[in-house]
């Protein structure tokens, strides 16, 4: 299976590595700044062609599996340009900046019979996937809430590292570049279906950023349960967690370290496990805070390929996140609650919030 890359920066490799370790044949990189493409290349000691357009790549190359990595607010045109040419998708987080966007990728990629998978890696976490069987078996008992908390900390050399950062064009703020991935986890853990919003966001700390580096959210979904989203970019002196806690009447969960890949309360009723036994297996301890998801994603992205079935992570998941994160920027922008599902939202309505 021929793979290649769009977008060559700081998320590239954990790509790469994973396309590797799937055998699959990775025969072109694509990057904009053509230092960055021949960068990864040498790192992975590849053979595979630099282009500068992706537009030529994939008009030039035969392609099966894309990576889209570049800034968050092209995500939506190239992925739909590589859908018109048949090739299937895996797409940084967020799937789009607007739910417009992502409504056609989603659309698009049914009538071409093309996968798309939303890179929410995450999911494949030891610890989330131990976590997600319990709520699947009903453990749990009735869930009555759950909370993300993102605590983080981004500086001013890594907005200029890379200028889109925190524009609302291009990125958003901390809950849709840093907080995305718990959100993700949050929802998909709750039951998924949310009736309302209300949140709160804030700058801070980051005069340099047009987006928000404090986002507050309550979320009320359709089962009855509850949850609540803590997330920042201003924790001092450097990132201190990221947890995810469930809640129910007859468990409690905690999952915490780097990228929520520690289970650190583990708790039921029907006793059915050892907790410090399950604390023990189900621990990983990543580098940095990508984790290692990205490997079982692509292998989960090649099967629904040969075998024909939606990814484990989906296009509709991506949107989903993207629609919570997009429900509270307009809830704390508008200073009311937000009703969902909603439609026609984009990070560029609220350009200009914090000036």
């Amino acid at each position: 299976m021929n793979y290649a890359i769009i977008g060559c920066g700081r998320i590239s490799p954990n790509h790469i590595e994973a396309a590797k370790k799937q055998g699959l044949n990775i025969v072109a990189l694509c990057d904009v700044e053509l230092g960055q493409a021949e960068e990864k290349r040498d790192m992975f000691n590849l053979s595979s062609k630099i282009y500068v357009d992706y537009k030529d790549m994939i008009k030039n190359e035969d392609i099966d599996l894309i990576g889209i990595c570049t800034e968050s607010g092209n995500h939506a045109s190239i992925a739909l340009d590589c859908i018109d040419q048949g090739i299937h998708l895996v797409i940084e987080k967020p799937i789009a900046l607007s739910l417009d966007d992502a409504d056609k990728i989603i659309e698009r990629a049914a009538a071409k019979g093309v996968k798309v998978s939303a890179c929410h890696q995450n999911r494949f976490n030891k610890s989330i996937q131990k976590i997600r069987e319990s709520i699947e078996e009903g453990r749990f008992g009735k869930l009555m809430h759950g909370a993300a908390h993102i605590r983080w900390n981004r500086g001013e050399q890594y907005y200029k590292h890379a200028p889109w950062r925190g524009t609302w064009a291009q990125d958003g703020g901390a809950l849709m570049n840093q907080c995305i991935h718990n959100i993700d986890l949050l929802r998909w853990m709750m039951g998924g279906e949310i009736v309302e919003v209300v949140g709160l966001t804030d700058n801070l700390m980051h005069d340099f950023i047009e987006a928000e580096d404090l986002g507050l959210a309550l979320l009320r979904f359709s089962n009855g349960s509850y949850g609540l989203i803590e997330g920042t970019t201003n924790i001092f002196p450097s990132n201190l967690e990221e947890t995810l806690y469930i809640f129910g009447t007859e468990g409690t969960v905690k999952a915490g370290g780097k990228s929520v890949n520690l289970i650190e309360e583990w708790n039921f009723a029907d006793g059915k496990d050892d907790a410090e036994k399950v604390k023990a297996e189900y621990c990983e301890n990543p580098p940095n805070v990508y984790g290692f998801g990205h490997t079982p994603l692509y292998a989960d992205v090649v099967e629904a390929i040969v075998n024909d079935r939606e990814p484990y992570v989906s296009a509709q998941d991506g949107r989903d996140a993207l629609e919570l994160v997009l429900a509270i920027y307009k809830s704390a922008n508008d200073g009311s609650s937000v009703k969902l599902p909603m439609k026609h939202v984009k990070t560029t309505d609220f350009t200009g919030r914090f000036n």
